[in-house]
């Protein structure tokens, strides 16, 4: 039976309940105050019925509060969370005193050790872990924590020794024991791909409920694992940037920057020196993003002489500043972006081959906002959101009117032109609903947006321009002219020559 006394701080309380305890002549197991100052007693093989008489009479004592019965002693509720704690541990835990003696061990030592606990009890710890001298550890007058590699059972481990310091009333600490956990390389790889797992959640943030997104993503998370260079193709406004910074957040190379360099804004010197780099005065994209990742935005747009040098920096995996004449190690994953048909530009000689290859080890092709419609109001609730909460107003209601010109329209800006419109409306609206008449975008077909805005040839250009994207698309999928052609009701004679035509092969398009 325990009991918890409610009391106020008053000197020789305690002694005044023990002298009452000592009358009656009860044994008292222990004595606890806690950090309220409350006084738990705990007396064996007693029952409440036995108590009864002395529960008013501690209540009578001078600065007495409170008396109840208690469930555990605060101590007891500790020991027990320990041995919880260790018994759930799966790695190897030692308790040892100033001597090294094993005073507590969880059920994994026992486990590996094939021994009862009383076997091991009172073992000196360095009789089990060898190839580190604990006893002159222990020894020393201000053990610190170390990690070191030690011997346990014949095999390697990393042990954590965290010294037991007891604070004294003079404030110093003193030595009271140590505790050591040990880790394996097998628990510790697994602790690591846990890790590298959990960061999967970057992907969370691409919006994929619709079928053609999802595809995408689940492509996007085993590219992000390897470590080749990726090349993303869509529209303007697709969100390429954003799915890049996810595949570099969980790729091997996530401990470095994520550097964006946008290819539209160079002149070839330019280019160079931002790059390069110049000296040591001035620090390249490619020094930023040393151990990280590099996204060449529109690197269609890269200029001819940058494409050179880039080219031999990749074979040779060594690249010069500006103004300098030894090289540096080039390590850095590339992942490109285009919104134009790199392969046209290669036939035309404005895109070097050579370097279409090194960047287009694997492909991924994000889809325009106009084939994913499930995704549109599910993206439009979250920048509805987003931008609430930076306007410091409530989320409005969305009417179905609303709803419904949101999902056809054909949004040839994509993504970016579909959260800039939406922080504009919501930014002019008055009162907390969202209706069709809210929303001011230009007049534009649904069927409009497949030709680019740049397009200025002839028809018979468009369509095979068209066709060229759907074969591309369809090809990661159905990567034989024979498969390809059953899925689009074509010969297969029919579709090997688009094929060929096109120069879709799996040198151009990579399969995983």
């Amino acid at each position: 039976m325990r009991l918890e006394i409610n009391c106020q701080d008053r000197l020789g309380i305690a002694q005044d309940i023990l002298d009452i305890l000592v009358e009656h002549e009860i044994n008292l197991r222990g004595i606890e105050i806690d950090e309220m100052g409350k006084i738990f007693l705990n007396f064996p093989n007693m029952e409440f019925s036995e108590l009864q008489h002395l529960m008013p009479k501690i209540r009578k004592i001078d600065g007495i509060k409170d008396v109840k019965t208690a469930p555990f002693m605060p101590i007891e509720r500790e020991q027990y969370q320990l041995q919880t704690l260790l018994k759930t541990l799966p790695d190897p835990v030692f308790s040892v005193n100033t001597k090294g003696e094993i005073i507590l061990t969880n059920d994994a030592v026992l486990i590996h050790l094939s021994l009862p606990r009383e076997k091991v009890i009172g073992v000196h710890i360095g009789d089990l872990l060898k190839g580190f001298n604990i006893s002159r550890w222990l020894e020393t007058d201000e053990p610190q924590v170390q990690v070191q590699k030690i011997r346990f059972l014949e095999q390697d481990y990393l042990v954590d020794m965290l010294p037991v310091l007891v604070p004294d009333i003079g404030g110093e600490s003193i030595m009271a024991g140590a505790v050591f956990l040990l880790k394996s390389e097998y628990r510790l790889g697994q602790q690591l791909t846990a890790f590298n797992q959990g960061v999967a959640d970057s992907f969370v943030s691409v919006q994929a409920e619709s079928k053609t997104m999802r595809s995408v993503v689940k492509d996007a998370k085993r590219m992000a694992e390897l470590d080749e260079s990726i090349m993303m193709f869509g529209e303007t406004g697709t969100g390429k940037k954003h799915l890049a910074k996810a595949c570099h957040e969980v790729s091997s190379n996530r401990g470095g920057k994520f550097i964006v360099a946008d290819c539209r804004v160079l002149s070839d010197k330019e280019a160079c020196i931002e790059l390069l780099g110049e000296n040591d005065d001035n620090l390249g994209l490619l020094d930023l993003a040393n151990g990280g990742t590099l996204f060449l935005d529109e690197v269609a747009d890269l200029p001819s002489g940058i494409q050179t040098k880039f080219l031999k920096i990749l074979q040779s995996g060594y690249y010069q500043r500006v103004g300098e004449s030894n090289s540096r190690l080039f390590e850095v994953r590339i992942i490109s972006s285009t919104q134009k048909d790199l392969g046209a530009l290669v036939q035309e000689g404005s895109f070097s081959e050579d370097l279409f290859y090194q960047l287009n080890v694997l492909s991924l092709f994000l889809p325009p906002l106009r084939e994913r419609k499930s995704d549109i109001i599910a993206l439009s609730e979250r920048f509805i959101k987003q931008h609430s909460m930076k306007l410091g107003r409530q989320a409005p209601r969305l009417t179905k009117a609303f709803i419904d010109y949101l999902q056809t329209y054909p949004w040839p800006g994509n993504i970016r032109q579909l959260e800039n419109t939406l922080y504009r409306t919501i930014s002019l609206l008055d009162g907390n609903e969202l209706d069709k008449v809210h929303i001011q975008l230009p007049s534009c077909s649904a069927t409009s947006s497949i030709v680019y805005q740049e397009f200025n040839g002839s028809l018979e250009d468009e369509v095979k321009r068209f066709e060229k994207e759907i074969l591309i698309r369809l090809y990661p999928s159905f990567p034989s002219s024979r498969q390809l052609a059953k899925r689009l009701g074509l010969s297969h004679t029919a579709v090997a020559n688009k094929l060929r035509d096109y120069g879709i092969n799996k040198k151009t398009v990579k399969i995983i």
